[in-house]
């Protein structure tokens, strides 16, 4: 998928809403070093998509989309949440799969596309919510990290059900209270990247959308060793400001406030020895760039 490709009929052109028009015209396909720098003059989500004023979500995706490392051959399967009502209003390939199935969906697509285009890189990204991914489709999750399948997994941690009315999760708080939760979740969070770790990835992060930098490196690194050595996690805390009774400029604050030592999303980082001694022999603009940033402080 790139410019070429994504072209809007030109019979039909003057009445696309203006939204599209430069969704298609302002992508940064084809530009090497695209990242969060190029959100506020590049386009991969409108402005008119259908999640809630002020939604962390789409910070969030606005960040990951920037950070992509091959979008034009990207990708991203998505399942029934606030995600899947927003990726019609992104300028990437979608699947919107059942809800939690995400993951089965991703190995069969994985494969099929690595048997269709054997010289060409085709990434899979999954991005679902906390009950998608922790709850419904555990087993799939799991099972698609046992076989080691090649595609990246994000999830957006809201810590609740937020698109059915705010029903407990396995990943909500311990003693939070939602409005279809009134008794408070009675055990405590489950620890999804300590799953991660011991179910086969390679590479895991948990962290907020509040330092866009931090996720720029954490998405590219997810996809670049996934493609490569094996499955890789990404846990975002993507506060339903709704839900937890915040107003719609807050979500930012929420998000460092939980990032900060000791709470919650503390950033969190594990990579196995295979992955990094990939990215060291196969990325080494970085570990250059790295090293000469250390000569600098030495001097």
């Amino acid at each position: 998928m790139d410019k070429e490709k994504i072209k809007i009929n030109p019979e039909f052109y003057d009445i696309m809403p203006v939204e599209y028009q430069e969704l298609v015209e302002n992508a940064t396909y084809g530009k090497e070093d695209r990242g969060w720098k190029d959100v506020g003059s590049s386009k991969e989500l409108i402005e008119e998509h259908s999640l809630c004023a002020g939604c962390p979500e789409s910070i969030a995706f606005r960040h990951i989309l920037a950070s992509l490392p091959n979008p034009e051959e990207t990708v991203m399967v998505g399942s029934t949440g606030c995600t899947s009502l927003v990726f019609p209003h992104i300028a990437l390939h979608n699947i919107h799969s059942l809800f939690g199935n995400q993951n089965a969906v991703a190995s069969g697509l994985k494969r099929a596309l690595a048997y269709r285009f054997p010289d060409k890189i085709k990434d899979v990204v999954v991005l679902a919510g906390d009950g998608a991914t922790v709850d419904i489709g555990l087993d799939m999750t799991l099972q698609s990290w046992f076989r080691q399948e090649k595609f990246a997994t994000i999830c957006f941690d809201n810590e609740l059900y937020a698109n059915t009315g705010g029903q407990e999760s396995g990943l909500m708080q311990k003693g939070f209270v939602g409005k279809m939760a009134p008794a408070g979740k009675q055990f405590e969070k489950v620890d999804m990247p300590g799953l991660a770790k011991t179910s086969g990835c390679h590479y895991v992060a948990m962290l907020t959308s509040s330092k866009p930098n931090r996720v720029e490196k954490v998405i590219r690194n997810a996809v670049l060793i996934a493609r490569e050595i094996g499955p890789t996690y990404v846990q975002i805390y993507t506060p339903c400001i709704l839900e937890i009774g915040k107003q719609m400029m807050e979500g930012l604050q929420e998000m460092r406030d939980s990032e900060g030592p000791g709470q919650r999303f503390e950033y969190q980082e594990f990579i196995t020895d295979e992955a990094k001694a990939y990215m060291e022999a196969k990325h080494p603009k970085k570990k250059r760039k790295k090293k000469r940033v250390e000569e600098k402080k030495v001097d």
